[in-house]
């Protein structure tokens, strides 16, 4: 099966994209801690070529650990700045200071250009990229302590940029020293073609492309045969099933029509839902080689 999903409006950000780079200090990618290969869009790297980028692994609360971790090393080999970042609510302090930590050491060679020109603390310019529904919006809401911009639990909410400005709280910093950000939010972005059947198929099942291009039956079949490789005991742990197809699950829950009829859609529905917010456990459907 072979799940292609390109609206319009992402060539429009891709073009937008192009253009502001040229703006920007750095690049801050965010990739989905439980699908990381297949969240990364490979035109970000040509988009990004020569700029310092730092890769955040949002989501890693609901994604297996250790296979962060060694997801988070296999980057940091590769050449990225690396993070770990935990998005809910109640975060902001701490996100804050693991990502300036991070930056001031990314940018140190700007930041110490400023100090030497007795310049005051100038915020370094960020786009904000990633692929739909990974959580950029949230990120930059949670730095800046507000609503700065629109979130919802599904693709396609931010259509346009947006500039977010994020200052050190309390005193002014030094000349020289890190003194926040100004982010340029963008639209979630894909590639027109998934070469890869399977990269379709984990961005669907993740929520990264949207739920009306393949019927939720087909697509919740799918997870459970990836969940049987990835995380063999969760379905049956979470249902109380000992052979957890769709129809299984289903009949555990209860969801009958008229007769003796399993509810298929509503089943689907439900599955899906629970496996995106974590409620099957910290699953990772991708690990690395």
């Amino acid at each position: 099966m072979n799940i292609q999903w390109y609206p319009g409006h992402m060539t429009k950000t891709r073009r937008m994209m192009e253009t502001h780079i040229k703006l920007v200090d750095m690049v801050i990618e965010l990739l989905d801690a439980r699908i990381p290969q297949a969240s990364k869009n490979p035109d970000i790297d040509k988009l990004a070529a020569g700029k310092p980028r730092l890769i955040l692994l949002t989501k890693a609360d609901i994604a297996d650990a250790a296979i962060t971790a060694r997801w988070a090393e296999y980057f940091r080999a590769a050449g990225f700045f690396t993070l770990g970042i935990d998005l809910k609510a109640g975060k902001q302090k701490a996100a804050n200071a693991q990502l300036s930590a991070m930056v001031e050491k990314m940018m140190a060679d700007k930041l110490a250009r400023h100090a030497k020109k007795g310049r005051l603390a100038v915020p370094i310019r960020a786009m904000v990229a990633g692929i739909p529904n990974v959580g950029k919006s949230t990120f930059i809401n949670l730095l800046a302590g507000r609503a700065a911009t629109n979130v919802a639990d599904r693709p396609g909410v931010t259509r346009g940029r947006q500039w977010i400005s994020v200052r050190p709280a309390g005193k002014t910093p030094p000349a020289g020293a890190f003194g926040g950000f100004d982010l340029l939010d963008t639209p979630g972005v894909l590639w027109p073609k998934f070469d890869d059947p399977d990269v379709g198929l984990r961005l669907a099942v993740t929520g990264a492309v949207s739920d009306t291009i393949l019927d939720k039956i087909t697509l919740a079949e799918h997870l459970i045969i990836m969940l049987a490789e990835a995380a063999p005991a969760a379905l049956a742990n979470r249902y109380k099933c000992e052979t957890p197809t769709l129809a299984d699950i289903g009949q555990a829950r209860g969801f009958k029509m008229k007769g003796a009829a399993i509810d298929l859609e509503r089943t689907a529905i439900m599955l899906l839902d629970e496996f995106r917010a974590g409620k099957l456990g910290r699953i990772s459907l991708e690990a690395p080689v």
